[in-house]
C-alpha cells in the first residue's frame, strides 16, 4: 500500500476537520467524506473527495489525480462495498457500485463534459479510470 506524503495526510486531516467543521458541506465544491473498510487492517478508511450527480445518483471518480494506480480507498470498496458517505449535510451508509459494461462509456463522456480534466487524468494512464456509484 503506498503511503500519502505526510503534507497530504495533514492536508486531508485538515479538510476533514473543516467539512464537518462546517455541517458537512463546503461551499466551494462537491465534496464528500468516503469510508472504506481497509482491505488488510479492517480498520476505517476516510478519504476526502469531489462528487458528481448525474441523474440524481453521486457518483465518485477514482482517478488519483491522474496516477498510475487506483487510489487505495477504491481498491477498498472493491473488497467491501458498505461503505459510509458524508455529504450535503448528512451521514449514511451506502453501497458503492464500481459501473461497468455499456453504462460507463456513456457516463464518462457526461462526467467529462462537466468536469474537462478528467480527460486529462486518463489520458496519462494506461489503467481505465474507475466511476463508482453510491447507492444509499
Amino acid at each position: 500500500m503506498s503511503e500519502l506524503p505526510v503534507d497530504q495526510r495533514e492536508y486531508n486531516r485538515k479538510l476533514i476537520a473543516e467539512f464537518r467543521g462546517n455541517g458537512r458541506r463546503l461551499e466551494d465544491r462537491p465534496l464528500l467524506l468516503l469510508t472504506t473498510t481497509g482491505r488488510r487492517t479492517g480498520r476505517p478508511h476516510t478519504a476526502p473527495m469531489m462528487y458528481i450527480r448525474v441523474d440524481g445518483r453521486m457518483y465518485v471518480i477514482a482517478s488519483n489525480a491522474g496516477a498510475v494506480r487506483d487510489p487505495d480507498w477504491y481498491r477498498n470498496l472493491v473488497a467491501e462495498p458498505a461503505v459510509t458517505v458524508e455529504a450535503e449535510g448528512e451521514e449514511y451508509r451506502a453501497t458503492a457500485r464500481p459501473v461497468a459494461g455499456e453504462d460507463r462509456p456513456v457516463l464518462w463522456t457526461r462526467i467529462v463534459e462537466r468536469y474537462p480534466f478528467f480527460t486529462d487524468h486518463q489520458n496519462d494512464v494506461e489503467r481505465r479510470i474507475p466511476v463508482v456509484e453510491l447507492i444509499r
